[in-house]
């Protein structure tokens, strides 16, 4: 591509995709780089996006490309970004595939990635009857028998938020639960059963969780599971141009998207933890308003 793109995106889910359109609308030249493995690809339903509640993500996706689709100066490019040169206003994407890609300003919309829970069954349960957020999949496992597994200052505040859905649950730490005595007597008073054994295996027939055992030979009958995730940056990427990135791999971003980096934004799971699809399509539809206003008061004082 020998054309210099207004914006390249890099990253094509909620975030990116909302930045397109914005953008799209705005009458701006876009590329939009994705490769087309979302997290949230293991979920059968999204929910909480107003109008789109309950939609499966890939129909989600095909519905947003679709109405992009109306503005023809974005384009889609469905390759991973390899590696990122240059300086706000000549930005230089190279893909895995070999395709090169020059941009006025940069967005990242990478997301987060999941790494490895070590517990027999999870993967198997995870995105059918097992969640890492209860704004997200809390409704239909209100008031059923759930697992959260989660340990320290995060189990707490997990059994505090799941109660508003359910208050039959039992909090497994999966090991030593590193609690003080203040979080000890708090989980007493509010009448939380917990185990600290280490988890042997989550039995589930298609997915739908039937028992959590623990090696201590402790059986838990449960429906549902909701466990704290271990998340990484989606890409490398940021930090290699320079942009500050939090302790839990997250771009920093102002109210509007803007990095630390002259041209370079960032937008959804990969600049927050706020791990909503209503708050990353937000997040990019602002990003793209900022990135717009960039290129016009650049355009007005050249």
């Amino acid at each position: 591509m020998n054309r210099l793109f207004d914006a390249c995106i890099i990253g094509g889910g909620p975030a990116g995709l909302s930045a397109a359109l914005v953008l799209g609308r705005a009458r701006r030249d876009v590329v939009v780089v994705d490769e087309g493995r979302p997290r949230n690809r293991v979920t059968r339903e999204s929910h909480g996006f107003l109008t789109r509640d309950g939609i499966p993500p890939a129909e989600f996706r095909r519905i947003a490309r679709e109405q992009i689709e109306a503005y023809p100066s974005v384009r889609f490019v469905e390759d991973a970004a390899a590696s990122i040169s240059g300086v706000d206003g000549n930005f230089r994407i190279a893909t895995a595939q070999g395709t090169i890609v020059r941009s006025k300003k940069l967005l990242f919309a990478v997301g987060k990635k999941d790494l490895p829970v070590a517990i027999e069954g999870l993967a198997e349960a995870y995105g059918k009857s097992a969640f890492v957020c209860p704004y997200c999949d809390g409704w239909e496992l209100r008031d059923q028998p759930l697992v959260l597994i989660a340990n320290g200052a995060r189990a707490l505040h997990m059994a505090k938020t799941i109660s508003g859905w359910s208050r039959r649950f039992t909090l497994c730490t999966n090991g030593p639960e590193g609690w003080t005595e203040e979080q000890r007597e708090e989980l007493s008073r509010h009448q939380v059963p917990f185990y600290s054994s280490p988890i042997r295996r989550i039995a589930s027939i298609d997915g739908m969780v039937r028992h959590v055992e623990l090696e201590d030979g402790t059986r838990i009958h449960c429906t549902g599971i909701f466990f704290a995730p271990r998340l990484a940056a989606g890409s490398e990427l940021p930090m290699t141009m320079g942009c500050r990135v939090s302790e839990s791999g997250s771009v920093v971003v102002d109210p509007f998207g803007k990095t630390n980096v002259p041209g370079i934004f960032g937008a959804g799971d990969a600049a927050t933890e706020l791990y909503q699809v209503v708050a990353a399509a937000s997040m990019g539809s602002l990003a793209a308003v900022a990135i717009n206003t960039e290129l016009l008061e650049e355009a007005w004082n050249a």
